[in-house]
């Protein structure tokens, strides 16, 4: 059995469900730049990608809009779309059991609506690290190897909870193995359901044991 020691997660879709909040968020600079609401491909793009790769493919075709956009996107106080987000079932339950044995971190391709998230939601107390797309998006593998760089540990003790392919593919770069969290149809090396599941199936697969984690604080 592997010894584990980090746990890396991505944030949408995996410690919240956000999807009704990225999608009224985007389709609120859509509406002030004169463009029409949302696809169903659009709301797929827009769930695994950082906020400047978004915003440049929704007005691909329209190129006179893209500063427009941009300048709205940076003016939005993104907070009015936090009531629209919801923690994951069980996600409490899991992160203060999994503090006492587990480094844990979050790579996410938000930007700077991470921490005032995290700060809404009292999530912050959870997480020793955290990388945005600000720092490095995650299509760079540099997002997940400077987390484990941080902590010293090797990938073969690190997971990652994700639900991308966006996720798949840092995780095949860096040679992290990965959780996919509700998302059966993605390839990755192991599936769960729920937090609950996660729980399980940590206990039955790995070994790990209390640590002191004060050295990273």
């Amino acid at each position: 059995m592997i010894f584990l020691k980090l746990l890396v997660f991505d944030c949408d879709g995996v410690l919240f469900d956000s999807k009704l909040a990225n999608i009224n968020f985007y389709n609120y600079i859509l509406e002030k730049v004169g463009r029409e609401p949302l696809t169903s491909e659009e709301i797929e793009f827009i769930h695994m990608h950082s906020v400047d790769e978004c915003i440049e493919y929704l007005l691909q075709k329209y190129p006179e809009k893209l500063e427009l956009a941009k300048k709205i996107q940076k003016e939005i106080p993104y907070h009015l779309f936090f009531k629209y987000m919801r923690l994951e079932d069980g996600l409490i339950d899991f992160l203060n059991w999994a503090k006492k044995y587990f480094y844990l971190a979050i790579c996410t391709n938000r930007t700077t609506s991470t921490l005032p998230l995290l700060e809404h939601f009292n999530l912050k107390i959870y997480f020793n690290f955290v990388m945005t797309a600000s720092q490095i998006p995650k299509n760079n593998p540099s997002a997940l190897l400077t987390i484990l760089e941080h902590f010293k540990i090797n990938p073969e003790a690190t997971l990652y909870i994700g639900d991308s392919k966006v996720d798949k593919d840092l995780c095949e770069k860096c040679k992290v193995k990965m959780v996919s969290f509700k998302n059966p149809n993605l390839s990755a090396d192991f599936y769960v359901k729920d937090y609950k599941e996660l729980k399980k199936f940590i206990k039955k697969n790995f070994l790990f044991q209390y640590l002191n984690k004060n050295k990273f604080y």
